[in-house]
């Protein structure tokens, strides 16, 4: 199975002219709000407003159930806790919030190219440069971030159907282990190649 997370994919909507410096902002006003105002009746006006924005950028809906599934099991994990510790109103606020936020940031991810996004930061943080702050290294400090995601993402799947192939689906050692293993041995490899480079001496 191939991973959809994180990868941009071209389109002439409202969401895809945008320019980078607003979807961004848009974003965080978003999520902060998402976090500070509480309540079920908000979250699921949230939520609402994420689907909508979904719509306007024309993800595939294929491609946000894929993508949204691992966030939906750890978002049932966690609103299960808040319903044992808490109450019910707040496991269904958390749930609603964990998957408009994974929401929002997919349909940012979709609509907008990770080369753009890195020279936006690469320009916001010229100025920075008397003061010491390298652009270039931070702009690839985030796109390592952004392609960890699903590199890690597909790990896992490969991993679990390894695991299942071999009859072990149900034994957690069996898949976690070498999970980890491919985990640390991927990040080696990263900082191996970055070395090569000349780059994070």
């Amino acid at each position: 199975m191939s991973m959809t997370v994180g990868v941009f994919r071209p389109g002439t909507t409202v969401l895809h002219r945008l320019p980078v410096g607003a979807k961004l902002l848009g974003l965080a006003v978003l999520s902060v709000a998402i976090v500070v105002v509480r309540g079920p009746v908000s979250s699921v006006a949230f939520l609402a407003a994420a689907v909508v924005l979904a719509l306007v950028g024309r993800l595939d809906l294929a491609l946000v159930a894929r993508s949204l599934r691992t966030v939906l099991v750890l978002a049932l994990v966690v609103a299960l806790l808040q319903w044992w510790l808490f109450s019910l109103d707040r496991a269904v606020e958390s749930l609603l919030d964990l998957v408009s936020l994974a929401l929002l940031a997919l349909t940012l991810t979709v609509t907008t190219a990770v080369t753009d996004t890195l020279d936006a930061v690469v320009r916001w943080l010229g100025p920075l440069r008397r003061l010491g702050v390298d652009p270039e290294r931070v702009a690839l400090t985030i796109g390592l971030a952004v392609q960890a995601l699903p590199g890690t993402l597909a790990l896992a799947q490969e991993t679990r159907d390894a695991a299942r192939a071999r009859g072990l689906e149900r034994s957690p050692r069996a898949y976690l282990t070498p999970f980890v293993i491919r985990v640390v041995a991927r990040a080696h490899e990263t900082g191996d190649a970055l070395k090569a480079r000349g780059i994070g001496d």
